[in-house]
């Protein structure tokens, strides 16, 4: 069932703009991230301290465990940068002294400081009492949390995650994090909090995590059909919302994701192809694989250069900085630190560049694609670092097309739709010409044995 949401007419306007077409899960995801902000303004009010920490290797169901309310910097941008917010944001921020080069995700996230504490739905963000940062291969997420800290105070904790440089997880890296766990998180926590760890709470949060995860793969690994009922890029920026952020671990997630499941299969069942913001989208003929973030501040408008010339994103790379559910893993509640840990090290922030390569390769072959699309983000080096190595490699081991475009996260001056969109346009063609070539290809030549 698709739910239409009419978004409201801006002041002045005489026209109303179209109604924008969601999944009923897409709507609930909307509502989680709403009552999170609520969550976030009542804290303060309730006794309860709130811990500001990062999506890649987000520690939600310990924090949980001390009562935390949880505010994650990079989500707070990009909603930001959906309701047009983040570009003033971003331009205060450098008239403070920022620079253009700097991530726009941090220059959102202290414009929105400067400007009075006002989150994106316009309910108080509340000062954070804890810092933690789970280091998952993000130099800049350190500095990020250094200029926070200069602002607010209070208790900043840090997580060393060993980066996957041989493109494995040792057990030495695994026990090197669940000792900081031990020595230095939870005994941080408990003392900011007020509240003694309990591991069966930990383990009770991680079984919730297991249902959602496995229901979320499911979900992404439906694009493996033709037509495919998702988008994996566009679409699956909504699919993983609660469980990137602050809700993996609760039974809201678990419900969420059993209900986002259930809308997928009979997506297939009817052999119907994803919903976009103008409702069912027509022909499939183009299947991609993308590489790097979307861009925030045009986000409707990007996602309609591909769906308007029948391009589906059957996977991204984007929807799983998070976690590589997809590939096996699943929070342990039987070893829950040591869960941890591993999640934290197998995130895609965390793998180096002959990972992501196999990874990406892995995906245009199960997913039957096209080829690669690189969207390399100006601002942000822990995705746009290598992807020129990453598209030619990509390229040579599979045979497919692959191209590049470039924008922003949400700083609006580094989104030009024209240039966008006839690089697609390019890419399209290239795409048919590949099919063209090889229709046209003579047949291999097969010689006869003869029968003896």
């Amino acid at each position: 069932m698709n739910t239409p949401i009419v978004m409201p007419t801006p002041t002045g306007s005489a026209k109303r703009p179209p109604p924008v077409q969601k999944e009923d899960a897409m709507w609930l995801q909307k509502e989680l991230i709403n009552a999170n902000y609520a969550d976030l303004a009542r804290a303060h009010g309730q006794g309860r301290k709130v811990a500001a920490t990062f999506v890649p290797g987000n520690l939600n169901e310990l924090l949980m465990c001390f009562d935390f309310a949880r505010s994650l910097p990079e989500t707070n941008a990009l909603q930001n940068g959906m309701r047009k917010k983040s570009g003033k944001m971003i331009m205060d921020a450098e008239r403070e002294g920022q620079s253009e080069d700097v991530c726009t995700y941090v220059k959102a996230d202290l414009g929105m400081l400067q400007a009075g504490e006002v989150g994106p739905t316009g309910e108080p963000m509340p000062r954070p009492d804890l810092l933690l940062l789970s280091y998952t291969g993000c130099f800049t997420f350190m500095k990020w949390f250094e200029l926070v800290r200069h602002k607010y105070g209070g208790e900043t904790v840090m997580l060393h995650v060993p980066y996957q440089g041989e493109g494995k997880i040792a057990p030495n890296m695994r026990d090197y994090v669940v000792r900081q766990l031990k020595e230095t998180v939870i005994p941080a926590l408990e003392r900011v909090s007020g509240v003694r760890f309990d591991i069966d709470r930990l383990r009770q949060y991680m079984r919730e995590s297991v249902k959602a995860e496995e229901d979320l793969v499911a979900v992404l690994q439906s694009a493996k059909h033709r037509p495919s009922p998702i988008d994996g890029y566009f679409g699956a920026v909504y699919y993983i919302g609660p469980i990137f952020t602050a809700f993996r671990g609760t039974p809201e997630a678990t419900q969420y994701y059993r209900t986002l499941r259930a809308e997928i299969d009979e997506r297939v069942r009817l052999g119907k192809g994803p919903v976009t913001p103008d409702g069912d989208m027509g022909e499939e003929k183009y299947r991609l694989v993308v590489e790097g973030p979307p861009n925030w501040t045009s986000f409707r408008d990007f996602w309609r250069m591909f769906y308007e010339e029948g391009a589906v994103v059957v996977s991204s790379t984007y929807a799983k900085v998070g976690g590589l559910y997809d590939f096996g893993f699943r929070h342990d509640p039987e070893h829950p630190l040591e869960s941890l840990a591993e999640y934290c090290l197998g995130c895609y922030t965390n793998l180096n560049l002959p990972s992501r390569i196999d990874m990406i390769c892995r995906y245009i072959d199960e997913y039957q694609a096209d080829g690669l699309l690189i969207n390399s983000i100006k601002s942000c080096n822990s995705f746009s670092a290598g992807q020129l190595l990453m598209l030619r490699e990509v390229e040579r081991r599979t045979g497919k097309p692959a191209a590049f475009i470039e924008t922003d996260l949400v700083d609006p001056r580094y989104f030009s739709a024209a240039n966008v969109k006839n690089r697609l346009e390019s890419y399209f063609q290239m795409i048919r010409q590949k099919r063209l070539a090889h229709a046209d290809a003579p047949a291999p030549f097969v010689p006869i044995t003869p029968a003896h």
